[in-house]
């Protein structure tokens, strides 16, 4: 009987120390209050050589309600792959999707015209992309990980060209919200890369 009690004390005693951890912040290298954005594009190098796109109308990325705030989450996977949590003392400067939305269109730009739904044009292409991950995830007290994942649907005068999921992870130089938020972003630009490729594959040069 100790012996439990006394595993069940280390246990209790390693989850207040990753929750003070990750809840708190980390403010050796985080500012109080700090709010994260994507940080700057690509170099433009890296869409250079890409294939060209015809016109393409890309409506802002949708999100579950969990992701709508400017909150930045994390999930305790090494602890329990179901627990998730949000830095107390650090944020989003806005939404994710929000985020996602901007460096998406601002890639593919690279590439053709890029219309939004404000735009009246029917015709062309329409892109549609829900972001279903967005989180820094921690495999361990020190280590983690930002992983984001989003499902595209591309239609055509309603017709469905094609549907895909992506999802990309990248390591976090550190175990705290800036870490995090560098990893979130070279997630991004990895799955925006992805879907890009894809979207310059699907066969778009008949439209009018």
């Amino acid at each position: 009987m100790a012996d439990i009690d006394m595993k069940g004390a280390v246990a209790a005693f390693a989850l207040a120390c990753v929750t003070l951890l990750a809840g708190c912040g980390s403010t050796s290298t985080a500012m109080p209050n700090a709010h994260y954005d994507l940080g700057a594009p690509p170099a433009a190098g890296a869409t250079a050589n890409a294939l060209p796109t015809p016109p393409v109308k890309v409506l802002a990325v949708a999100a579950p309600r969990s992701l709508e705030t400017d909150a930045f989450a994390y999930r305790l996977s090494y602890v329990d792959a179901q627990r998730t949590g949000s830095y107390s003392d650090s944020h989003w400067t806005m939404p994710p999707a929000q985020l996602l939305t901007q460096r998406l269109r601002n890639a593919l730009a690279a590439r053709g015209p890029i219309l939004s739904g404000a735009d009246p044009v029917r015709a062309v292409p329409l892109l549609e992309v829900e972001l279903t991950s967005f989180e820094q995830v921690f495999d361990a007290p020190e280590q983690s990980h930002g992983l984001v994942s989003v499902r595209a649907t591309l239609t055509q005068q309603g017709r469905v060209v094609g549907q895909r999921s992506f999802a990309a992870s990248a390591p976090a130089p550190s175990a705290d919200a800036s870490g995090g938020a560098r990893a979130l972003a070279a997630a991004s630009d990895d799955v925006i890369a992805q879907l890009s490729a894809w979207l310059a594959a699907q066969p778009l040069s008949a439209s009018r």
